[in-house]
């Protein structure tokens, strides 16, 4: 039996481990999004397709078995938000900004024919947003990297 037979793909739940609850809340709240009903010690934002968990650092490193300490820095992992067009993109850096973020990048044209920037939350997570042309979003904002044609 395959790997695909095991695992679906798919990713069902995004837990960003946060130094402080509310703040982080607070960040992703300013930027248009909903929280969800969820159990005490989490918070959610259900997606197109998959939920943002935000959880507390220290708890996330006891459950992983960890210290704290090993929780944080650039890990390598970039989460991205898509827009329908190029104009779209620095104003949501803009707004991430104001919402306490920290551009990593300016939106700027990118050798492959897109355009996008770089734009870190209060907790360091790097979020991309950017436009391609080449992957359009369905009507309720889904991606998929070839698009939906």
């Amino acid at each position: 039996m395959g790997l695909g037979a095991l695992m679906e793909q798919r990713v069902s739940l995004i837990t960003l481990g946060v130094a402080d609850m509310d703040r982080a809340a607070a960040f992703y709240e300013a930027l248009g999004w909903q929280r969800t009903e969820s159990p005490d010690g989490v918070i959610a934002f259900d997606l197109i397709g998959q939920t943002l968990g935000l959880y507390p650092k220290a708890a996330l490193a006891e459950e992983l078995g960890i210290p704290e300490a090993d929780i944080g820095g650039f890990s390598g992992l970039t989460l991205a938000h898509n827009v329908r067009a190029k104009e779209e993109v620095a104003p949501v850096l803009a707004a991430a900004e104001a919402a306490g973020g920290r551009i990593v990048k300016p939106a700027q044209d990118v050798f492959w024919g897109g355009h996008h920037g770089y734009v870190a939350d209060p907790d360091g997570h790097i979020w991309e947003v950017a436009h391609n042309p080449f992957s359009t979003l369905r009507e309720d904002g889904a991606f998929r990297w070839n698009g939906y044609g």
